[in-house]
């Protein structure tokens, strides 16, 4: 009996897998599936059970395809870096066997010349002992007109050794040019591998478009929806619940919630602007710090010179160049959101181990325009995936 109505439990609720009355069915259950009790009880509550069972088994297939998939991808990053590192190794040792042999031939040479002049003196100074013994024995003979006529014979031909010597080797220049020459020699390599990680980013490019009903009523978009800029007229447009408001913002038409997508962003001759992915789901009204935890994973420039990515707490990047076309690529599943230097294929930063559970859309924000110090405007820009 139910202890609130006093009626017999007629009715099994499925999903609280508990027995009520009908009066509570009406009160408190009902929008809960139930099954009325009796000899099909059993054989529902096994249905229901299979069908938890299969959406576990649904969801550990899901989860096995994507540790398949992560495994895989590391897999191909981890032959692809050996591969880098690999041939970077061998430009060493190449460079390091060619300063160990350039470095034995000089020795090898400063030994010979060492080795013909030690020759020299050994036969100088053994001529110089045979004449030294003739005229010692010349000195003990009585005969004087032998005397006479060896002391008139010339000394044998010597060279003068005053200014000969041999210097300890210096190897220093060899070795400075030899770093220098490999130097060179990585810098091409690494820069050639750097462009080939690059067109490997791009492989995963998108076509993205701005969308118009995002855009700040203060923001101005080229009809293809590939350029925007800000401008101090302001347009009469809804006050759409998409609509940036009041941060001069605006997101891409497209959105993704699985895969890689890359694309490229012009950012030249701008003192300010910010870019990356947000949640399609974010809430676009007020002002809110452009941080993860808000759903924003941006980077940014201000002041012509300070870039920020903008973390829960901001990081200061420097940058050895200024980036006059930034790429954003995305791993949704990785959960990584990076930023490179397209011109230097260079990565600018990363977040990492982003948990993505909404759909992201590209992020543009071309900031004031400051009196015309900013007027230029970002442009997505095609990617170029040649060779």
């Amino acid at each position: 009996m139910c202890p609130k109505h006093s009626k017999p439990l007629e009715l099994f609720f499925l999903s609280d897998q508990t027995r009520v009355c009908l009066m509570c069915s009406v009160l408190e259950h009902r929008s809960h599936q139930f099954v009325p009790l009796g000899e099909d009880l059993f054989e529902d509550k096994k249905v229901y059970l299979q069908q938890m069972i299969q959406k576990r088994r649904e969801k550990l297939k899901e989860i096995k395809e994507s540790v398949r998939i992560r495994k895989d991808a590391a897999d191909r990053e981890i032959a692809e870096g050996v591969e880098m590192f690999t041939a970077l190794m061998k430009l060493v040792q190449r460079g390091l066997n060619k300063l160990i042999e350039k470095m034995e031939e000089q020795q090898e040479a400063e030994e010979r010349e060492a080795d013909s002049l030690i020759k020299e003196l050994e036969e100088e100074i053994s001529e110089l002992m045979k004449r030294s013994s003739e005229v010692e024995q010349l000195s003990h003979s009585e005969d004087r007109l032998l005397q006479h006529f060896c002391s008139l014979k010339a000394p044998p031909a010597t060279k003068d050794w005053t200014e000969v010597m041999v210097r300890p080797s210096s190897y220093e220049g060899t070795v400075l040019r030899a770093v220098t020459q490999l130097e060179d020699t990585l810098s091409d390599k690494m820069m050639k591998m750097k462009m080939l990680a690059m067109k490997r980013l791009q492989q995963f490019a998108v076509d993205v478009t701005l969308d118009p009903l995002t855009a700040h009523p203060n923001l101005v978009l080229s009809d293809d929806g590939k350029l925007v800029c800000h401008s101090d007229v302001r347009k009469n447009l809804p006050d759409n619940k998409e609509r940036f408001s009041p941060s001069v913002n605006v997101s891409g038409k497209q959105s993704f919630g699985s895969g890689r997508f890359y694309f490229e962003v012009q950012v030249k001759r701008k003192t300010k602007w910010y870019l990356g992915v947000v949640k399609e789901s974010i809430n676009r009204k007020g002002y809110a710090p452009l941080t993860p935890k808000n759903g924003y994973w941006t980077l940014i420039l201000r002041d012509g010179k300070l870039y920020k990515a903008c973390e829960d707490s901001s990081v200061i990047l420097h940058l050895k160049c200024v980036p006059e076309k930034v790429g954003v690529f995305v791993d949704y599943e990785g959960g990584v959101v990076s930023f490179y230097d397209v011109d230097a294929a260079a990565l600018i930063d990363s977040f990492t181990h982003c948990c993505f559970t909404h759909k992201l859309q590209p992020f543009f924000s071309p900031c004031l325009n400051y009196g015309g110090k900013n007027s230029a405007p970002l442009i997505i820009c095609p990617v170029n995936q040649s060779e």
